[in-house]
């Protein structure tokens, strides 16, 4: 094509006029050109570039009306600086269709949140040993995909994104998505699915980058940007009534050893409660210690670290615990090897041909949802009916910033971050530095007499 393509004068308005009929080419690189059509009637401006799949072929897309009357831009009509713009945004998109579609059929929203929430089962499947179905995959299966009727439930139809090609996805699909997502969807599970597709997206670029746009990571970064909140007022991840004192603590925990009694959880529940209250961990990791963990001798717990994040963290945080909290362990050690579970349940089986259960051997515990019955029974005991599991956390955390412990060590004791500590609980920090803030207070306001209060430092400062 750069041999025999013969240019024309067609970059203004005078020298089209000089032109018959005809099509008159420019070139914008060794295969593709945009084309000048002179009629009757007016000129119009048209992109050709060669057919990479068959070389003997050229592919050609309309770009729009010229503008023979000047060089300026006018609505509905192009000048050729305008028609060349757009026909390299032609020729781009084009040839990008054509390698995607030589490299295998085209990739779409559907087939990167499918390939990704199957990741996710297996992965949840694994660690769980028991097949499971994903919150990752509950989220954009209702939010993305859509999902079958189901029992009582109605269908819910796939979202108008899920259908879109991923080359040629624009920021504009992923904020009309966000636009339709339920308005009374709360804000933290808003963000969890945001962060569910954005995950998706990413995944399949970093898998399939030589079929897709270089410019998609950008276009997903924009599209799915945290927003930005319309308040100036911080809003805290845990509210006053979860962070509890440490009398509270010990209540909340008598109360845990009074239901484990009266419901024969031989020890259990009220294990799992201790270790809950002592390290404000999650109940994720908590359920993942081995008897190992716990060691005597040096005071302390090995908290496994979290899932959270892309890994590169330490295997478990050091956590220092009271002598109450290693003698409440001592059952679930004595007799025990190091790599078993430390913290387990007994599981129960129907009693086959009757309405009775029996036990069936012991296991560790694997999902929060085995400690909501119990839990109810244990906040109501102790007369904290708005008290969540996860307040234990948040009052663990509180208690470290309250003790004046750095900032970073109280992040490094619960698996966070440091920012995550200032964002969410600031104002337990100011309260925590209030005395020391009060140290730094002097004089300075003179007496009405005239005399001076003011100390002068040394050096004249």
């Amino acid at each position: 094509m750069a041999k025999t393509l013969k240019e024309a004068p067609i970059t203004t308005a005078s020298a089209r006029a000089k032109l018959a009929a005809g099509e008159y080419p420019r070139r914008l690189d060794a295969d593709a050109s945009v084309w000048y059509r002179k009629g009757k009637r007016g000129g119009v401006w048209f992109a050709r570039w060669r057919n990479w799949g068959d070389g003997a072929n050229y592919l050609q897309s309309p770009v729009g009306p010229a503008n023979d009357v000047n060089d300026k831009p006018t609505d509905g009509l192009l000048t050729f600086a305008q028609a060349e713009a757009q026909a390299r945004q032609i020729v781009a998109q084009g040839r990008q269709e054509q390698k995607a579609a030589a490299a295998g059929p085209a990739l779409s929203v559907r087939d990167a949140v499918e390939i990704y929430v199957a990741e996710r089962d297996a992965r949840d499947s694994r660690r769980k040993g028991r097949a499971v179905r994903s919150d990752a995959g509950q989220r954009l299966g209702r939010y993305v995909l859509g999902q079958d009727k189901r029992g009582t439930q109605e269908a819910i139809p796939a979202a108008p994104l899920a259908s879109v090609i991923l080359h040629t996805l624009k920021e504009s699909d992923l904020l009309t998505w966000r636009a339709d997502l339920p308005k009374e969807l709360k804000g933290s599970t808003e963000q969890r699915l945001i962060n569910d597709l954005k995950a998706a997206l990413n995944g399949a670029y970093s898998t399939y980058r030589e079929r897709l746009d270089p410019t998609l990571p950008a276009i997903i970064k924009h599209g799915l940007r945290a927003e930005k909140s319309d308040s100036d007022d911080a809003v805290p991840l845990a509210r006053d009534n979860q962070i509890l004192t440490a009398g509270q603590v010990g209540t909340v925990i008598s109360a845990a050893r009074e239901i484990d009694a009266e419901q024969d959880w031989d020890g259990d529940l009220f294990r799992f409660v201790v270790v809950l209250a002592a390290t404000g961990a999650r109940f994720s990791q908590i359920a993942r210690m081995k008897v190992g963990d716990v060691q005597r001798a040096q005071g302390r717990l090995m908290i496994p670290s979290s899932r959270k994040g892309r890994g590169g963290k330490i295997a478990s945080v050091p956590y220092p615990v009271g002598k109450d909290v290693l003698d409440a362990l001592l059952p679930a050690t004595a007799g025990r090897g190091n790599g078993e579970a430390l913290l387990e349940r007994w599981r129960s089986k129907q009693v086959a041909g009757s309405i009775g259960w029996e036990r069936a051997g012991r296991a560790p515990w694997q999902s929060p949802s085995e400690l909501q019955r119990p839990w109810n029974d244990v906040r109501q005991r102790a007369g904290m009916s708005a008290m969540i599991p996860y307040g234990l956390r948040h009052s663990s955390i509180v208690r470290g910033i309250r003790a004046n412990l750095p900032i970073r060590l109280v992040a490094a004791l619960h698996d966070t971050s440091v920012p995550m500590i200032e964002r969410h609980y600031g104002r337990w920090i100011v309260d925590g530095l209030e005395d020391l803030a009060a140290a730094a207070v002097v004089p300075l306001v003179p007496a009405k007499n005239g005399s001076s209060r003011v100390v002068q430092l040394r050096g004249g400062q």
